[in-house]
Formats: structure tokens, sequence, C-alpha cells
């Protein structure tokens, strides 16, 4: 199975997975250079931002995804889609262990699906970036899936699904100096915030630190806030609009400084609480995809009117656009790009 790639300015290390496996075994230095070469981009482009488009180095493949970009003239990329927006794929929650989409419990397993759903939503004009964790990422790195646009790293994934110890959730994924070594151009955490539970303070403490060392480094942190409680056992997110509020309240308050701190929220149970709710705090934010089952369609909804909140600069989706219900990742992908 090979991916289809989008549009890269170098030919990239492994044309196709069966590469990518090799080089694997045989040149994992291969993974740094892949870092090291790879073309960078603000992370958010603005109105005046020219972004330079060579058409005589795309290399065109049989990929309807690719040739689709590859057909878009230079003038067409010189203009940001949506400037000053975000529209980030998701794709960390394998190394929390959480892998299933809907009823297919394991369906985010198969690692060969999951990169060609990631490059050919990658493909599309308008998406601005990737989250994921260090394996995903090195893949999209030697598949040459990552030129030119905004790489998170995820940083704690230690809080597994379902785990006694989910909210002692550790920093086991990227750490700050992984994401200066490689190039990358943010990190994300996940603060999920239970007072019954003492392992909420271990990971409030690790995230303030983090915050820190982050701001040090002048790199863009997403700090994605929760309160959350045990039902029968299981995890919950609170969505209410109170619980939402002090879950940003807390994350905006996080370490030395804010400067360099997004937000990254769900949108609320009612979604006409938003507005309120997101007066909490002046720090940038991003929407949260989370699980939206068959209704896809009411999720865009809710995202459109999030969207249109002074805080709000964009879109981080996984699951509901990699694994739509109808399997037309594309259009999935389209339609949350045009709500921006």
């Amino acid at each position: 199975m090979t991916p289809a790639r989008p549009t890269a300015s170098a030919t990239p290390a492994a044309p196709s997975v069966r590469d990518l496996v090799r080089l694997r075994a045989e040149r994992p230095e291969a993974i740094a250079e892949a870092a090291a070469r790879r073309k960078r981009r603000p992370l958010l482009r603005t109105a005046d931002t020219a972004v330079t488009a060579d058409v005589a180095d795309t290399e065109v493949t049989a990929s309807t995804a690719v040739t689709a970009v590859a057909a878009e003239t230079a003038s067409d990329r010189a203009r940001p889609p949506h400037p000053g927006r975000l529209m980030i794929i998701a794709a960390d929650h394998p190394a929390r262990g959480a892998l299933a989409v809907g009823d297919r419990a394991l369906a985010m397993a198969n690692r060969f699906e999951l990169l060609q759903r990631l490059c050919l939503a990658l493909s599309r004009p308008g998406v601005d970036g990737v989250l994921a964790s260090a394996d995903v990422l090195d893949d999209l790195l030697l598949l040459g899936a990552l030129e030119d646009k905004v790489v998170m790293g995820s940083m704690n994934r230690g809080g597994l699904a379902g785990a006694a110890f989910e909210l002692d959730d550790r920093f086991t994924g990227h750490r700050p100096e992984d994401l200066v070594r490689h190039g990358f151009d943010a990190g994300k955490l996940l603060l999920r915030i239970d007072h019954d539970d003492p392992g909420s303070l271990d990971t409030l403490h690790a995230a303030a630190r983090t915050v820190d060392v982050m701001a040090a480094h002048r790199l863009p942190v997403f700090v994605e806030p929760f309160l959350c409680r045990r039902v029968d056992g299981r995890l919950r997110n609170d969505l209410g609009a109170a619980a939402v509020t002090t879950s940003i309240a807390i994350a905006s308050g996080l370490a030395g400084t804010s400067a360099y701190t997004w937000l990254k929220v769900p949108v609320t149970e009612d979604p006409d609480d938003m507005a309120q709710v997101m007066e909490t705090s002046t720090l940038p934010a991003v929407l949260l995809g989370g699980e939206v089952g068959d209704d896809l369609d009411g999720a865009y909804g809710k995202w459109r009117e999030a969207l249109r909140l002074p805080t709000v600069r964009g879109l981080v989706v996984g699951r509901s656009l990699l694994y739509p219900v109808d399997g037309d990742v594309a259009g999935a992908v389209d339609t949350a790009v045009s709500l921006l």
C-alpha cells in the first residue's frame, strides 16, 4: 500500500511504505536527516504571507489527492485559504492505546491504513499540519508528507486509556528538546483534572513545568484541559459550561508565563454556551473534534458557530475526519476546512 503524498519540495526518503520499513531497519538515521531538510513554515499564515510554490518541481503521482494539489496555480498557493487560522489533523490517539473509532475497536491499529488516510488528509488544500506521536511523525517524515506543514508533537501519553493510573498522565512522548532537535513547530499536552484522583496533581505540576520549558524555547504549546470524573469505573469528561470554563481558567494560569500557550478546547454540551465560556481567557484557542459518532454534520454546525468567536483560531480534528462514516476522508476534510 502506497499512501498518497502531499506535494513536496524534495524527493521523500521513502516513496512507499515498503521503502519506509526498509529504511527504518537499515538506516534509522534517515529520520533525523528528513527532519533536518524539511521545509518549515510559520505556525500561522496571514494574508500578507507569501507561500513559495515551485510548480515545476512538483512530483505528480497517480494519486487523485496529489494530482489535485499539483493542479493548483502558484497564485492560488500564494494566498492562504484561511489567513490567521489553523486546520490540524490529529493522530496521537494510538500512543495512548485509544484505537477505537465508533464500533470498530481496533480501527486505528492498522498503521498502513492510518498513514494512507493521514497523507490523503494532509494533501487537501487548506490543511495546515498534523498532531501526532513520535512514531507517526517519523513515518510521515520519511514519506515526505510534512513539507511546509505545521508539525505538533504529542507530549504526555502515559495516562493510558482505561488504566487505573489514567490521570497520572506522565510525559512519555515528545520532550521540548525533542521538538527543538527535530525542528518541529509546537507541542500539545492533555490536562485532565479529577478532584477525587491524586494523579491529577502530578499531571498538573508536570504540565506547568513543561509549559515553562516550551516558553523558554519559544515554542507554542497547546494545552487541552478537561474536568472529568469516573462513572462506573470509566473516565468521563464534563462538557458542561461551568466545567469547561473552570478547566480553561486553570489551564490559562499554568507556568510562569502564558506567552506561548494556546488552548485546545471542546465545544460545550450546549453550543450556545461557548460564547460566554470562551470569555474566560484571552489565550488563542483551537477547537478539538472528539468523538462525534455518526452525526458529523451536527459537529460541523457546532464548529462553525464556535469558530466565529474572537479567541477561536482553528480546528484540531482527528478520528472524525480520518474515519468518517461514509469513508470519504477528502470530503470530510474539505468540509472542515471550509468552516474556517
